[in-house]
């Protein structure tokens, strides 16, 4: 299951009605939304929206029916047995792992940003970027892990040359299996305006 699907999935299950409204699915043969909306004492657009998701989820089967030439659904209980697996490694990774492959980066000139050192001074702990304008202007404060102060250490100043991510971690001394948070960071920072990119 796609994490949005078991998201909305979990906003609707979650209800405190989500299980009368299956008990009812495994009661009777089909229900409509206003069947089961008034045995519930419910409103029926609060029912209707539950039966729609489960439906879009492939959990209820919806049928149309005709009662004096005015159509509707009834909702059948499709499955007996719900369950879903979210694979997090596939789901949740960068949007484009070689992304950031052919590029190189460096500092921004006049970023409008303040980087903390940590106490031991040998890597950043937060960034402050400062967005907007005037009195619209807010600050956007980043912790950082301790790789990816590390990283932004080691990050090219504005006038210096520009380097590979792989030339930085290498440098940094970081090792591969931790790039994923370090690609996460430099998006982020390259979308703030912090990090500049240019193609190889």
């Amino acid at each position: 299951m796609k994490f949005e699907e078991a998201a909305r999935f979990g906003t609707y299950i979650s209800k405190s009605f989500a299980k009368d409204i299956f008990r009812l699915l495994n009661n009777y043969r089909d229900i409509s939304a206003s069947e089961a909306a008034s045995r519930l004492g419910l409103h029926i657009q609060t029912v209707q929206d539950f039966l729609e998701t489960m439906a879009d989820l492939g959990i209820l089967e919806k049928k149309e029916a005709v009662e004096r030439k005015r159509p509707y659904f009834r909702y059948t209980l499709k499955i007996q047995k719900i369950a879903f697996e979210i694979n997090l490694a596939e789901e949740l990774k960068n949007t484009d792992d070689n992304s950031l492959e052919f590029s190189k980066i460096r500092e921004k000139k006049n970023a409008g940003v303040r980087f903390s050192l940590a106490r031991n001074g040998q890597f950043f702990s937060s960034v402050t970027i400062w967005v907007g304008k005037g009195r619209e202007r807010s600050e956007k404060k980043i912790s950082l892990t301790t790789t990816q102060g590390i990283f932004l250490f080691n990050l090219p100043f504005p006038d210096g040359e520009f380097l590979s991510l792989d030339e930085i971690r290498i440098k940094a001394g970081i090792e591969k299996e931790q790039m994923p948070e370090i690609i996460d960071l430099v998006e982020e920072l390259i979308q703030c305006k912090v990090i500049e990119c240019v193609n190889i």
